[in-house]
């Protein structure tokens, strides 16, 4: 097959979308993980699932009612921590629990599982439009730049919030403007990998970044490099063996996942090796 497949036009809007959406996640994820919410995406997941259900339900495209329920979700979970004080595992929790019912409930109203609904379960990048291309890329960049100007104020909150107010940043505005990019993301990124596996191309990447970095532009830059990397070795995959490219993308970083595991380990075996070397030198 070689690289006939680059050739076709529903491969390179794939491709193309494909690593918009790697990148989205990956340099949106990398903050979230750092302040300690990397269940943040999967809530926001299942609360786009209710978002999902309630645009076939009212018979409106699912992906606009898709954002505003996530948005509108992840503000309201924001506001309710700030001002009650509630764990972020436990907003969380009902913010998942919620989104799943609401989409279970207007599901059964509106007839059960269709096609459609499925390919947002678990993706259909190879099926996205020029439309949605233009759209996740438009989307992609306009995340990157806004995260590329807020640069030092977010990382500043994420390592010091408490630091940051006493400096004048504005620490709960950038909060609920991180909120609103990770719901934007999430639902971008269900045509990639779907519902059930959006938390996993957030989170999986910058893990195995963390466990070769030293510093935070280090860390984002490997992210985005394993983000791309599963997603297109993911997509080109998928097709060759005909599989699901979303669990193919996310099998990829699983392995990749592992692999670094598995590198990390041998080092530290190797620097105890060579300690001992030397401590017996010295004695």
């Amino acid at each position: 097959m070689g690289f006939e497949i680059l050739s076709y036009g529903f491969m390179q809007r794939a491709l193309v979308s494909g690593i918009a959406i790697a990148l989205m996640c990956s340099v949106v994820g990398l903050f979230l993980v750092l302040r300690r919410h990397s269940l943040f995406g999967d809530a926001l997941a299942h609360s786009a699932f209710g978002g999902i259900a309630a645009g076939l339900f009212l018979g409106i495209y699912p992906i606009w009612t898709a954002f505003v329920v996530c948005i509108l979700s992840a503000l309201g979970l924001t506001k309710i921590r700030q001002r009650f004080q509630i764990s972020g595992d436990a907003m969380v929790a009902i913010l998942l629990s919620s989104g799943l019912a609401m989409g279970v409930i207007l599901i059964s109203l509106a007839g059960g599982f269709t096609v459609n609904l499925f390919s947002f379960l678990f993706g259909s990048i190879l099926l996205v439009s020029l439309e949605n291309t233009i759209l996740i890329l438009g989307l992609a960049g306009s995340i990157l730049i806004v995260i590329l100007l807020l640069y030092r104020q977010l990382v500043y909150t994420t390592f010091n919030e408490e630091q940051a107010k006493v400096s004048s940043i504005q620490v709960e505005k950038l909060s609920y403007l991180l909120v609103v990019i990770a719901g934007i993301t999430v639902v971008s990124s269900m045509q990639l990998v779907g519902i059930l596996l959006t938390s996993s191309l957030i989170v999986i990447p910058n893990v195995t970044a963390m466990l070769f970095s030293r510093g935070f532009k280090q860390t984002s830059i490997l992210s985005m490099i394993f983000a791309v990397f599963s997603a297109v070795a993911g997509i080109l995959t998928s097709y060759s063996f005909n599989v699901a490219p979303g669990g193919m993308i996310v099998l990829i970083s699983i392995i990749l996942f592992g692999g670094s595991l598995g590198i990390k380990s041998f080092r530290q075996k190797k620097r105890v090796l060579v300690l001992n070397k030397e401590a017996t030198k010295l004695s």
